[in-house]
C-alpha cells in the first residue's frame, strides 16, 4: 500500500512533463509564404511567328556502291599466293592472286614452236610458188603445177595465222594465271586460300571489290508530283542534296541528284531516285540505311516554333502548350512539318502570333495560370531565320 500512495503522489508532476515531450516531437509550424499561397509558375514563352525557311524533304534511302566486281578465276589451277590485304583499297590492275602458271607457260612454248614450224612451211611454199611461176613463163611447167604451188602457199599462210592465234590464246591463259583487280575500290575478304584448286569446271569466285568513292544513295519519293524531282534530277534546276547519317549528323560533302526512274511502283506509288555523294575517306559504307535530305527552295510565311516547344503525347502525337490572353494554358495537338534551324514548322493547329511555352514544362498542366516571360533563345532563333 505505501507504493500505491507514492505513485499517486507523483502523478501531477508526470503529466506536464509528458505534454512537453509530445510537443517537442511535433514538427514546428511555419508561417505560409507567398509562394505557397498559389502563385502562378514561371514559364518561358515564344511567339509563333511567320518566317521564310528552307523547304526540306527527308526521304529514307540506302547506300549502294558505284560499281561492284566479282573477282573470279578464269583459268584452272592451284592458288599459289594472295597478294592483297583484306579490306584494303586496291587500284585497277593490282595483282590479287597468283595461280600456278607452269602448265600455261609450257603451253605458250608449245604454241611458239608450232608457229615457228608454220612460218618455215610458209617460206618453203613461197619459194616453190616463185620457182613455179618462173618455169611457167618459160613454159617449163604446166598451169596445174603453178595452181598447186599457189594453193600450197595460201594453206601455209593460213597455218601461220592459226598458229599465231593459238599462241595468243596461250599467252592470254598465262596472263589469266595472275588475277588482277578489274576496278579500283575496297576489296573484301578472300574467299579462297593458298593451295585451293580454282576454275576447275567453273569460274570460282575469289573476292569482291566495291567502288565506294563516289557512292550512290538510292531512295524513293511520292509520285504525286514527279515532275518536281524529275526536273531537278535532269539538272534543269539546282538542288542541294545532303545525307543524314544514322546518328543524325550530316555528311560533310553535299551530293547531287542523278536521275529518277521512268516508272512508278504500282504497289507503293513511289518513284525511285538516285543521288551521288563524294566519299574520299570511305566513311560511308554500302548497305547503310540513311536519310536523304533535299532542299527544295524556300517556304515563305511558315509558322515556326522552337524545337523544344513541341511535346509528344503517349501516343506520339505532337502537341504544344498555348498561353491564352488571360495567361491560362491550353494543350493543343498540332501537325508538324520539317525541323529547320529556326525550329519546327507547324502546318496545322497553330496560328500566327499565338504564344507557346518553350521552357518550364515540369510545373505546368492544362488549365493552369502561368507567369510568362520571354524565352531567351528567341534571339538565337530569330538570327537563324533567313
Amino acid at each position: 500500500m505505501p507504493s500505491q500512495r507514492h505513485t499517486r503522489r507523483h502523478l501531477p508532476l508526470v503529466a506536464p512533463l509528458l505534454c512537453l515531450l509530445l510537443a517537442a516531437c511535433q514538427p514546428a509550424s511555419r508561417e505560409p509564404s507567398s509562394a505557397d499561397a498559389g502563385a502562378p509558375p514561371d514559364v518561358s514563352v515564344a511567339t509563333a511567328e511567320p518566317a521564310t525557311v528552307p523547304r526540306l524533304l527527308d526521304l529514307p534511302g540506302r547506300l549502294v556502291p558505284t560499281r561492284v566486281a566479282e573477282v573470279r578465276a578464269q583459268v584452272a589451277g592451284i592458288v599459289q599466293e594472295r597478294a592483297f590485304t583484306e579490306g584494303s583499297l586496291v587500284k585497277q590492275g593490282d595483282v590479287l592472286f597468283r595461280i600456278d602458271p607452269a602448265v600455261y607457260r609450257a603451253e605458250v612454248e608449245t604454241r611458239s614452236a608450232a608457229l615457228a614450224r608454220a612460218e618455215a612451211t610458209r617460206v618453203q611454199a613461197l619459194r616453190q610458188s616463185e620457182r613455179t611461176e618462173t618455169l611457167l613463163e618459160k613454159q617449163a611447167a604446166s598451169t596445174a603445177q603453178h595452181d598447186i604451188a599457189i594453193a600450197t602457199l595460201r594453206q601455209a599462210e593460213a597455218d601461220v595465222a592459226s598458229a599465231k592465234a593459238q599462241l595468243a590464246r596461250a599467252r592470254i591463259d598465262l596472263d589469266y594465271a595472275t588475277v588482277r583487280a578489274p576496278i579500283a575500290g575496297r576489296i573484301g575478304r578472300a574467299l579462297v586460300t593458298e593451295g585451293a584448286l580454282v576454275g576447275q569446271g567453273e569460274a570460282t569466285k575469289l573476292a569482291l571489290i566495291q567502288q565506294v568513292d563516289p557512292i550512290y544513295a538510292d531512295f524513293s519519293a511520292s509520285a504525286s508530283d514527279p515532275g518536281l524531282l524529275a526536273d531537278r534530277a535532269a539538272g534543269r534546276e539546282s538542288t542541294e542534296v545532303r545525307l543524314v547519317l544514322p546518328d543524325g549528323a550530316l555528311h560533310a560533302d553535299a551530293g547531287r541528284l542523278l536521275f529518277t526512274d521512268v516508272s512508278v511502283d504500282p504497289g507503293t506509288g513511289q518513284v525511285g531516285l538516285r543521288a551521288t555523294f563524294p566519299n574520299p575517306a570511305v566513311a560511308l559504307l554500302p548497305g547503310t540505311y540513311v536519310r536523304v535530305r533535299l532542299a527544295l527552295g524556300l517556304l515563305p510565311g511558315a509558322v515556326v516554333v522552337p524545337a523544344q516547344a513541341i511535346q509528344r503525347s503517349s501516343a506520339g502525337v505532337p502537341q504544344v502548350f498555348v498561353v491564352g490572353a488571360d495567361r491560362t494554358l491550353a494543350l493543343r495537338p498540332v501537325r508538324t512539318g520539317a525541323l529547320t534551324q529556326a525550329g519546327w514548322i507547324v502546318e496545322e493547329g497553330l496560328t500566327r502570333g499565338e504564344t507557346v511555352v518553350a521552357e518550364g514544362f515540369q510545373r505546368i498542366q492544362p488549365g493552369m495560370t502561368v507567369n510568362p516571360a520571354p524565352w531567351p533563345g528567341a534571339r538565337t532563333t530569330a538570327a537563324a531565320k533567313p
